[in-house]
């Protein structure tokens, strides 16, 4: 196998709290990503993915373990990773054209290289290729919609040829016949060009859709990970059974059993402990033993080719598969 693009490796975060204490925003996380590749995080809010992304970078403290760049990557590694953020509306200088900002990378990484007339050649060349007109290369930020702003920033980060582009939210702000728009773009810009993607998200349907593998974050741990679709069709740790559960379903009988799986996840709600060496669900958890109090389960392959980190997650399936098929035939509407 050729060398990961990117490899992270046993990553811990802590950040200082204003009283001096250290929260762990990241505990033990490793996953890479191969060369024309996307690999999803997903996970509700304060899991760790941005965190993850901003270790990437460099904008956050890394406390313990190493983030990687192979293939190339690491001989530039300031514009061979570049980030596309959540909010369009913000991502974008107002007072700037936004053939300016869609420049001005090209103008901090090979300023003394490039001429004004190729500068601008590249940047009608780039916002052509996500869809914007090169005649708008003059117009501002508030002339766009939301999608248009955020295929701006796409631009903005492909136009010094990265070899990895971190998405960070990318499609959250927008409704979801733009969202529809942006994933079909994404698509055809890897194939084009050939980078890879860290493409975060709380949507595992979306993941889904766009990405080779997937790595489920809660508090900071990995809960599960694998093949997207493995994930997403199978999925064993029951927060990552949550997660499918919450997803929309358009069919009666998907419908039925999703809403069997959430009522049998549902548990009242306790104040989260103190990340130990103990399950870090354990407190949201049905199915949560003293086993899960006393030892942190490692992340296991299982037969999905899935890796979990669940003590009973064979238990947990098999009890969540025998409550959705008996429930659903009372919950399916009758003809």
């Amino acid at each position: 196998m050729s060398e990961p693009l990117l490899s992270v490796e046993g990553l811990v975060v802590d950040y200082q709290l204003p009283r001096g204490q250290l929260r762990r925003a990241l505990d033990d996380v490793s996953f890479n990503v191969l060369a024309g590749q996307t690999v999803g995080l997903v996970g509700e809010s304060g899991s760790g993915k941005s965190t993850i992304a901003r270790a990437i970078v460099g904008l956050a403290p890394i406390t313990a373990g190493t983030v990687t760049l192979g293939g190339g990557a690491a001989a530039a590694p300031r514009q061979s990773v570049q980030m596309v953020f959540q909010d369009p509306y913000s991502s974008l200088d107002p007072t700037k054209t936004i053939g300016y900002s869609v420049a001005e990378p090209l103008r901090v990484h090979h300023g003394r290289e490039l001429g004004a007339q190729e500068v601008r050649a590249r940047t009608e060349q780039m916002l052509e290729s996500v869809g914007i007109q090169a005649s708008a290369a003059k117009l501002y930020p508030a002339q766009f919609s939301g999608g248009q702003r955020q295929r701006i920033a796409i631009a903005r980060a492909l136009i010094v040829k990265p070899k990895l582009v971190i998405c960070d939210e990318a499609l959250s702000a927008l409704d979801l016949s733009v969202q529809a728009q942006i994933i079909n773009l994404l698509v055809q810009l890897r194939e084009t060009h050939g980078i890879s993607y860290l493409f975060i998200s709380h949507d595992l349907s979306v993941v889904e859709m766009l990405c080779d593998e997937v790595v489920v974050l809660y508090r900071g741990r990995i809960a599960e990970t694998g093949p997207a679709r493995a994930v997403s069709n199978r999925p064993r740790h029951p927060y990552t059974r949550g997660l499918v559960a919450a997803v929309p379903e358009i069919d009666p009988v998907a419908r039925a059993a999703s809403r069997a799986t959430r009522e049998r996840l549902r548990k009242p709600v306790a104040p989260a402990p103190p990340l130990e060496d103990s399950c870090q669900y354990r407190h949201r958890c049905v199915f949560a033993t003293e086993q899960c109090e006393q030892s942190r389960p490692a992340l296991r392959l299982t037969d999905g080719p899935t890796l979990v980190a669940c003590h009973r997650y064979e238990e947990v399936a098999r009890d969540l598969d025998e409550k959705a098929e008996s429930e659903i035939p009372a919950m399916t509407p009758q003809s």
